[in-house]
């Protein structure tokens, strides 16, 4: 699918309108305004392109509610305590920790993944030991600076190897970089722009031969490309931006197409070419970005959760539900989508973000944060220790929730919830804010003539749909204020103090109030959520039901077994207690109506995603398809196409957020009747042989039919053939 960016994306346009009272309109446009510039915070400076929205300060958005919760858990689970669990942590040789960047132990990504989310953790929840912890990691890494402006592990300056010997690899840097970043929004610490114009004057002078040489600083480098420009935008210094041209000259071609299928590096590096946009100023580079985007999701992300199956690779005919993500993925996946959100203003990437951050990245990690899990699937039945390969690409135990374990994903995740609560809202242009995304929150900003405005964001979203703010202000103030209306709605009610309208809107676009906000004003909005369904005709017509930003997931019951760890910080594996092979029954006629919501009485609880904790329910009709079975590697059985036929009685099945979901089915197959109804393959009863030049048997339950398929799956790097078959 080619989808077309078009050059008037940054444009205002003005879709419906009303009038609430003397002074104050309500309007709704397709994008933010980008003139004039917001004055109070560093939005692109000439000559790049203007930014539609600016990220605020870290720490100007507070987490509430249950989005406080996932941060306090997150504290006290395996992110927080990582020192106590990782090697790559530990002192003893550790090159971050010491001044002169020397040592073998720790030395690569592992520290900055884990730092640049852990001390944004602490800065948003005002914890002081997080906080101490993390400058405990920083001081060192702005002593090691040298006088050429190389800073941090000095064995980094020789990893790459090449016949003419060892060559700079930037890649941990990049990720240092981001922690330093956050560092100095929170603190104002002035050492952190001076070291950042030092190296990027190292960057500058490293020979073009020796620059961003493959691999993996090459396909990520926009990450570089991207904290350049963030300096850029505080000094205003032009060789920044000849350096900006040299990275982007040395990045992966992730402009002409999927540069690498590794499925971080997709996630990370698909928004390297609209990171450049902003430098290049030429719509082919959004375009790009997207192209990437749907490529990747057309042939390997026909699933819920706004993901895809990469385990650790996307490969050829790998696409069922079943196929896996990278917990690094979702977290890269996110800030991919809150970046581009800044970047082109289009709320199609905050819809995006929602859907990873809702629906996938809860059930990657225990309700409690102590564990996580390498990979998660939309349907997986069994989250155990035993190999799955080559069902899922990696051997081992990719599913184990395990906090001492999964390396990169182990470190990387903690930056996920917290950089997410930082984009929740945003600086406009005319001095203005704007909601992005929605979740219980708190947001000191500046606005206006430079007036700073508290607004307090009181909502059970994503399982609500109604959004209470209460503003705060020492003194009136005028100011744009935008929110975000989602694809899936087209109808906003909105209430301003006493007074209320009902607005039906174009999805995918912004609600604007402008007016003069006082202290004690309060604005109400309702975003009115209905089922919705996908079909995804290209991965065997399967379904998933979707409310809202959720997306609805079999509530399959959880058995919790520990197999090892330690009391405090056990591995733990999840077994089913209940079925899971059901299809759903769809009333054809209409389809949204085969299912009734339930929602609960009770308030939200702090973590609501929890299996038997989960905040509102779908109840539908389903039958078992006695076919569907588990595999001989533990994982669910292939989906076939739909409509399947299947003769069992009709039951009531409950379907929970799929982000509550750690044992999950979110794509369904559907029952139907009649020639369009097809049977379900009949499953192997027991291993399938693999012995070479002779017949291997294996059994199937009892079944008549017209025709039998033999499909034989390989092996990775075997060459074989069925020479004979025969059937008793």
């Amino acid at each position: 699918m080619r989808i077309a960016i078009a050059i008037g994306l940054l444009s205002v346009m003005v879709c419906t309108s009303a009038v609430f009272a003397a002074g104050d309109a309500v309007s709704v446009v397709k994008r933010p305004a980008t003139e004039p510039a917001n004055t109070l915070y560093p939005g692109n400076r000439p000559p790049l392109a203007p930014s539609p929205l600016v990220k605020l300060p870290v720490g100007a958005v507070k987490p509430q509610g249950w989005l406080r919760r996932q941060m306090e858990l997150m504290a006290e689970g395996f992110s927080g305590h990582l020192d106590e669990l990782s090697g790559f942590l530990a002192p003893e040789g550790n090159a971050w920790l010491r001044p002169d960047g020397v040592g073998d132990r720790s030395f690569w990504e592992e520290l900055p993944y884990w730092l640049k989310g852990f001390g944004d953790l602490g800065y948003l929840l005002d914890d002081p030991r997080i906080i101490k912890e993390a400058k405990r990691w920083i001081e060192p890494a702005i002593a090691s600076q040298r006088e050429d402006g190389y800073f941090g592990p000095r064995r980094n300056l020789t990893n790459i190897s090449t016949p003419k010997g060892g060559k700079p690899d930037l890649w941990p840097n990049m990720v240092m970089l981001n922690a330093l970043q956050s560092y100095y929004e929170y603190s104002g610490d002035e050492r952190v722009p001076k070291l950042m114009a030092r190296y990027f004057r190292y960057e500058l002078g490293i020979p073009e031969a020796d620059f961003l040489l493959p691999f993996w600083q090459q396909q990520r480098a926009a990450d570089n490309l991207a904290s350049v420009l963030w300096l850029y935008n505080r000094t205003g210094e032009p060789w920044l931006l000849e350096l900006g041209e040299k990275i982007h000259r040395h990045t992966a071609n992730w402009t002409a197409g999927v540069a690498n299928w590794h499925g971080v590096n997709i996630s990370q590096s698909f928004r390297g070419p609209a990171v450049y946009f902003q430098q290049a100023k030429d719509p082919k580079f959004l375009a790009a970005t997207e192209r990437d985007y749907n490529t990747v999701r057309d042939i390997y992300g026909q699933v819920p959760g706004g993901l895809y199956g990469a385990d650790e690779n996307c490969r050829p005919g790998y696409t069922d539900p079943r196929q896996a993500t990278e917990t690094c993925t979702m977290a890269e996946m996110m800030l991919s989508h809150e970046m581009l959100l800044a970047i082109s203003g289009d709320p199609k990437w905050a819809d995006r973000c929602e859907d990873v951050a809702f629906n996938s990245l809860p059930a990657s990690m225990t309700a409690d944060y102590k564990a996580l899990r390498y990979l998660t699937a939309p349907n997986m039945i069994l989250s155990d220790r035993r190999n799955k390969s080559p069902g899922l690409q990696n051997g081992g135990a990719m599913l184990l929730y395990d906090p001492r374990s999964h390396r990169c994903c182990q470190h990387n995740v903690a930056h996920a919830w917290p950089y997410f609560t930082e984009h929740l809202w945003m600086a406009t242009a005319g001095n203005g804010l704007a909601a992005a995304m929605y979740a219980p929150c708190v947001v000191k900003a500046k606005v206006g003539d430079g007036a700073e405005v508290k607004i307090t964001e009181k909502t059970d979203y994503p399982f609500g749909d109604t959004i209470e703010l209460g503003f705060s202000t020492a003194k009136a103030v005028r100011f744009p204020l935008y929110f975000r209306v989602p694809g899936w709605c087209d109808r906003v009610e909105i209430r301003i103090n006493d007074r209320d309208q009902t607005l039906e809107v174009r999805p995918l676009s912004y609600l604007l109030v402008d007016r003069t906000f006082q202290e004690g004003d309060k604005i109400t909005l309702r975003l009115p959520m209905k089922i919705g369904l996908t079909r995804w005709v290209r991965n065997k017509n399967s379904v998933s039901v979707n409310r809202g930003p959720l997306t609805y997931s079999l509530k399959i019951g959880e058995r919790i077994v520990r197999a090892g760890g330690t009391d405090k910080w056990p591995a733990l594996e999840i077994y089913p207690t209940t079925a899971w092979n059901y299809g759903l029954v769809l009333d054809e006629q209409n389809p949204a109506g085969s299912f009734e919501v339930v929602v609960k009485d009770a308030p939200v609880p702090p973590q609501p995603f929890r299996w038997d904790a989960a905040p509102i329910e779908l109840r539908a009709k389903a039958r078992k398809i006695p076919g569907w079975r588990q595999d001989r590697l533990g994982l669910v059985g292939l989906l076939r196409e739909s409509p399947t036929k299947s003769d069992e009685p009709e039951e009531t099945v409950t379907l929970i957020p799929m982000g509550c979901a750690r044992l999950r089915i979110a794509s369904f197959p559907t029952i139907g009747s009649g020639p369009a109804a097809q049977e379900w393959p009949v499953e192997a009863a027991g291993p399938y042989g693999v012995d070479r030049d002779k017949l291997n048997a294996v059994g199937f339950a009892r079944v008549t039919t017209r025709q039998l398929r033999l499909v034989a799956e390989l092996q990775p790097d075997f060459s074989a053939g069925i020479l004979e078959w025969r059937v008793k």
